[in-house]
């Protein structure tokens, strides 16, 4: 199945991620890094007119992934076995209507900090790349890792934070399935948390 599913980048110009399915979705719906595939597989068969892409370098992840999409009878999925960067470089602007990294690698030792996904390249792309109103949800284990991706989208002028109170972000939303990190997480002692980030309307200083 994963000829069918893969995410060829064009040569030149700019992928409109629509053009991956037919008929075209009304809504584009990003993973970066899906581990096991299981939130993916389970927000594609909750949304079968949106259509989803997930960005995933490990093997036995794809191949999990893959086998929902069979299990589950599936369409409505594209998959880029690569660094999500290359796919990022390639995307329309204004071009996804929601974003989730979940449990993203936090690279604890300070000198592997640069490698952290959530960092100001990355936002300012996300930013180009979402559509005005478009959700960013981010989940992670790691308190040090938290606090960074706090301080770096509460610092960016193209997101806005919706949490009201800490039920905002102690909680997992209904709407969003668990994941086998989120078990191994909790199963160790550690509390997640779940963060929701709006994409500004857009400025007139903006790429």
């Amino acid at each position: 199945m994963l000829p069918r599913l893969a995410i060829a980048l064009p040569p030149s110009g700019a992928l409109d991620p629509r053009t991956l399915f037919s008929p075209p979705p009304s809504h584009i719906w990003l993973e970066i890094g899906f581990g096991g595939g299981e939130h993916l597989a389970e927000q594609a068969e909750r949304h079968p007119d949106t259509g989803f892409i997930g960005c995933e370098v490990f093997e036995n992840g794809v191949a999990r992934l893959v086998g929902e999409i069979a299990r589950r009878g599936l369409d409505n999925i594209r998959i880029f076995a690569d660094d999500a960067r290359l796919l990022l470089d390639s995307l329309a602007p204004a071009s996804l209507a929601r974003v989730f990294i979940l449990f993203p690698d936090p690279w604890p030792k300070r000198r592997h900090h640069k490698r952290r996904l959530v960092a100001p390249a990355t936002l300012d792309r996300l930013a180009l790349l979402m559509q005005p109103g478009a959700e960013l949800r981010l989940a992670t284990d790691d308190r040090d890792y938290l606090v960074w991706i706090l301080d770096h989208l509460t610092a960016h002028p193209d997101f806005v934070w919706l949490a009201r109170g800490p039920a905002d972000w102690r909680q997992r939303p209904l709407d969003w399935p668990a994941t086998r990190y989120e078990e191994k997480a909790r199963a160790a002692g550690r509390a997640p948390a779940f963060l929701r980030f709006r994409r500004q309307p857009w400025r007139a200083d903006a790429n």
